[in-house]
């Protein structure tokens, strides 16, 4: 109690001189010739929180094939001396989680051994229910276009998908699934015997021919695929049908695409 009382008396004395001095502003927090406080050391930076991911959204590693699954799909798919022991080890490759949110394996329709085989990117609502590619609106499209140049799924011609599993929501096959299945699609197409290729939107051109063109840029041209490492096959990259029911305008240049393909099997 007396050491406040003396505080204060000190205080009140400080501030009764300053006023004798003309003093009328405070230029600190307490007079002059008392202990001033001690500054506050500035609060550090926050450290920078990681960015929210959704809810439900798996995170990037989850999505990405690990190493020893896309080894074992080159194992299977170098090991399968036919179509049906392609089909099974396609069938029982567990290294996708496209298996365990799809119906059923879609493998292949057509004439195995035919001079063209047609390749997409992978199934849709109807291919993964019936089990078959191209059986959906775009496909009954496909079939219209390619019966006007002589060819019928049922006679002579073969098609597939680079990817056997339906994506789920039909999204977009993401990169690391599209390397993934590479091996198998290349296996499919040396078993299947084709002269020549067609490939079916920008995400099935761009897998098997590489570079970052656009399909608007790929379509309409001879591109080289490489099979194996003695092996080539010439192929026409051209619009996915889905994308024509979607722009009915970009029909013609399907045509011409149709065309392309007609005069060099003619030639052939």
């Amino acid at each position: 109690m007396g050491l406040a009382m003396e505080i204060d008396s000190a205080l009140l004395a400080a501030l009764k001189l300053q006023m004798d001095w003309g003093a009328d502003e405070a230029l600190q927090a307490l007079p002059a010739g008392l202990p001033q406080p001690k500054a506050r050391p500035e609060p550090a930076p926050a450290a920078e929180k990681p960015p929210v991911r959704p809810v439900g959204t798996p995170p990037v590693e989850a999505v990405r094939p690990i190493p020893a699954a896309g080894m074992e799909a080159a194992a299977l798919a170098a090991a399968a001396q036919d179509l049906p022991s392609l089909r099974a080890a396609m069938e029982g490759f567990a290294g996708s989680p496209l298996r365990d949110t799809a119906t059923q394996l879609v493998f292949a329709d057509g004439v195995p051994g035919s001079r063209v085989m047609f390749v997409g990117e992978a199934p849709g609502a109807d291919e993964d229910r019936l089990g078959r590619p191209f059986v959906g609106v775009s496909g009954q499209l496909l079939d219209r276009m390619l019966a006007s140049i002589g060819l019928n799924r049922g006679e002579n011609f073969y098609i597939s998908n680079i990817l056997p599993w339906r994506p789920p929501g039909n999204r977009t096959p993401t990169d690391a699934e599209m390397q993934l299945f590479l091996p198998f699609i290349r296996r499919h197409i040396a078993l299947a015997g084709p002269d020549l290729l067609v490939l079916l939107g920008g995400t099935a051109a761009k897998a098997l021919v590489g570079g970052k063109e656009g399909i608007t840029r790929m379509r309409g041209k001879w591109h080289d695929v490489r099979i194996s490492n003695d092996q080539v096959i010439p192929a026409l990259a051209t619009l996915h049908p889905a994308y024509l029911l979607r722009t009915p305008t970009a029909k013609k240049d399907a045509w011409h695409d149709c065309l392309m393909l007609r005069r060099r099997m003619n030639e052939a």
